[in-house]
């Protein structure tokens, strides 16, 4: 059967934009030029903007744009006028958190709204408000148990959207000021600097300070649903929400890769559906913080956040990305994104195949020469490979997870 949940996936360029509906996103979301929470991302230009819903719909898929600062009265001015470059990119629906944003968008364009997680939507009467408002779809606060989000589809005739993947914020739903305290950066325009993530001193009523093992942090882990897809989906949620837009391409593809695969498996087979604990492993072999439920289960306790310090490795999974493939010769053309060698036993994973796993025998450069190892920053070598490969698969090392399910 075909299931109607949406995949939404996160973009910061064309090629994670193109990457994120390849890889089985069913729509993304992307950052604009203005009025964006992710002012230090790359951002799309209009042009890009036009180019990305292009693409998007000659799939049958959909793009929003997030609009979802809170403007002081200095954005007001270039509101309208962007809202209506906006409409004229041809985009499916803004993400908004502020009335000001949202009126403008309501009243001057034909844009459809969707409501911001910014906006901390976490009771029926809220989104009974904002439905009136003329908002047709709602991005439920991260802070909802499931019992909060079934309420409110049950009691509410609207759109829900819910966060199933990626990174949590210490305020709610990132209304957070400790940026601004600290650094002069606003978080609530875009300008977070992850203060939650700092280490700190902590001190007595004497004002002395203790000391530790580790040093102290209020640093929240992150957010991972796959286990909880199956009741997400028969809760009748509109679309499942990956957080992201900063990640990389490796990342975007590795993580839609395997909620799409759960989605489909799932829906195409509610009976015999059985969970598959090895998509567990590639999840956390992707990213490099631990991952929990948050407070879906209505458990927010200490262990979903860190305070006594963790270890961040940077991941280096990821090889590289194939270019080419000439199916005549069996050979791959390979854009390197981190150190490999003859000899590595690699796993190779694409849209539109199984994962394959393969032995390097032989690596050539750019003039066919034999090469030992790759070292280069995108450097560009090739292999030879019976399996056909295609343009944008990706190619990470095969590593074995001893670690603990999430």
């Amino acid at each position: 059967m075909t299931n109607k949940v949406e995949l939404l996936a996160p973009a910061g360029d064309l090629e994670r934009l193109k990457i994120a509906l390849k890889y089985g996103a069913d729509a993304v979301y992307i950052g604009g030029p203005l009025l964006t929470m992710r002012a230090n991302a790359v951002n799309f230009t209009m042009d890009e903007i036009k180019e990305g819903a292009k693409f998007a719909h000659s799939l049958g898929k959909k793009i929003y744009v997030t609009v979802n600062i809170i403007p002081h009265n200095e954005n007001l001015d270039e509101i309208t006028i962007y809202l209506k470059k906006l409409e004229e990119c041809n985009i499916d629906a803004i993400i908004a958190s502020d009335p000001a944003v949202i009126n403008e968008a309501l009243t001057k364009t034909n844009l459809e709204v969707h409501l911001s997680t910014q906006a901390s939507a976490l009771n029926t009467e809220a989104v009974k408000f904002w439905k009136e408002q003329g908002i047709s779809r709602v991005v439920l606060g991260r802070e909802c148990t499931k019992e909060e989000i079934k309420e409110i589809i049950d009691n509410v005739d609207i759109e829900i959207e819910t966060f199933i993947h990626g990174a949590m914020c210490a305020g709610y739903s990132g209304r957070c000021v400790m940026s601004n305290f600290l650094t002069n950066r606003d978080a609530n325009r875009g300008g977070c600097s992850q203060i939650c993530r700092w280490d700190f001193d902590l001190l007595n009523e004497d004002k002395e300070k203790l000391e530790g093992d580790k040093p102290f942090t209020f640093c929240s882990k992150d957010l991972s649903m796959l286990k909880y897809l199956p009741e997400m989906i028969d809760m009748g949620i509109t679309s499942l929400k990956i957080e992201g837009r900063m990640r990389s391409a490796y990342y975007i593809a590795t993580i839609v890769s395997i909620y799409r695969k759960v989605i489909d498996e799932y829906c195409n087979d509610k009976v015999n559906y059985t969970y598959n604990k090895e998509y567990e492993r590639v999840l956390r072999r992707c990213a490099n913080r631990d991952s929990v439920p948050q407070f879906f289960n209505g458990i927010y306790d200490s262990s979903c956040s860190y305070y006594n310090g963790r270890v961040e490795v940077s991941n280096q999974d990821f090889l590289g990305i194939v270019l080419d493939y000439d199916k005549e010769k069996r050979i791959a053309t390979i854009e390197q994104r981190n150190y490999f060698k003859k000899g590595d036993i690699v796993e190779i994973f694409g849209s539109n195949h199984n994962i394959i796993t393969y032995k390097l025998n032989k690596i050539y450069d750019e003039d066919d020469n034999l090469i030992e190892i790759v070292r280069h920053p995108r450097q560009v070598v090739k292999i030879e490979i019976e399996d056909a490969l295609e343009k944008d698969d990706m190619i990470r090392i095969k590593c074995v997870d001893k670690s603990e399910n999430m």
